[in-house]
């Protein structure tokens, strides 16, 4: 059985995300690290981080993940906003570590005013630099799937392998299947057959032993609209076949599945992220 998590906001601290995750049925948790919308952050206060690892036994929570800031762009031309971009990074990796998290998920960028190719080697080499000078943390990153909104990088499998590829470091880099953004980037996950054609494409390009994680999100737009709107499970284009599919699927038994849906309540006061979970379950063979 696949263990079910979801992101949580960290406004009350590391380890209340943590216990709200838990009181919610869920087995693991997704965290920003530190306010996404912002480039300077500070470090991990160890008490905070301490706090943190206690409410995941407690709870008996599993694969905690963190997902960066948004800001940060590895494939820009401008030098100011990549120097930027890398120190974010790094720092990023640092407090990941500092909270005893293994992963951190990332958008690989957008290569506006260049070509796809240079962007996705400016990422690569953004990757190994930050690596290179900071040799003691062992923070793996997940390059996520994206949507491939313009010049956004990351919607082809295609793509991330040449990131992979390219790095000095290519044991430190796996990937994060985002179930929204494949489709609506043009890969058809709605029912069997295109979705076998889809994960054999990822394996023969990437390799299924790079996916360590999923996040779970529907889409309000169809396949390859390349827009990235979130949609509640089964509610919107892909419906619940892809889901189902993929909770069931052997070959990912034991990964971590991370919803990202919109937060909130329902017309009848059920938590979206409750109501989410019990659907999924739902699926479950």
């Amino acid at each position: 059985m696949p263990y079910f998590g979801v992101h949580e906001s960290i406004s009350k601290g590391f380890d209340a995300a943590v216990k709200t995750a838990a009181k919610n049925g869920f087995q693991c948790v997704q965290i920003f690290s530190a306010n996404a919308s912002r480039w300077k952050s500070k470090e991990i206060d160890p008490a905070a981080a301490l706090k943190f690892q206690q409410a995941l036994v407690e709870t008996g929570m599993t694969a905690p993940l963190v997902h960066d800031s948004y800001l940060v762009n590895l494939a820009s031309v401008n030098d100011e906003l990549l120097a930027k971009s890398i120190e974010a990074f790094a720092d990023e990796l640092k407090r990941t570590s500092a909270l005893g998290i293994p992963n951190v998920v990332m958008h690989p960028g957008s290569a506006k005013d260049d070509t796809r190719e240079n962007g996705l080697d400016r990422v690569a080499r953004s990757l190994d630099s930050i690596f290179a000078a900071n040799p003691d943390v062992k923070t793996q990153v997940l390059l996520e799937t994206t949507a491939g909104q313009g010049s956004y990088l990351g919607a082809t499998f295609e793509e991330l392998a040449a990131i992979i590829n390219a790095s000095d470091y290519p044991d430190r880099l796996a990937v994060c299947f985002d179930t929204c953004h494949a489709f609506v980037a043009g890969y058809d996950i709605s029912q069997r057959d295109a979705y076998e054609k889809t994960f054999d494409e990822f394996d023969r390009i990437i390799g299924l032993d790079r996916l360590v994680a999923f996040h779970l999100n529907d889409c309000v737009k169809g396949l390859g609209s390349h827009l990235d709107r979130h949609a509640h499970i089964g509610r919107g284009a892909l419906g619940f076949e892809p889901f189902k599919l993929i909770v069931n699927d052997p070959r990912f038994r034991e990964l971590p599945m991370y919803l990202e849906t919109p937060k909130g309540t329902t017309d009848d006061d059920h938590d979206w992220d409750v109501v989410n979970l019990t659907a999924l379950k739902a699926l479950l063979e």
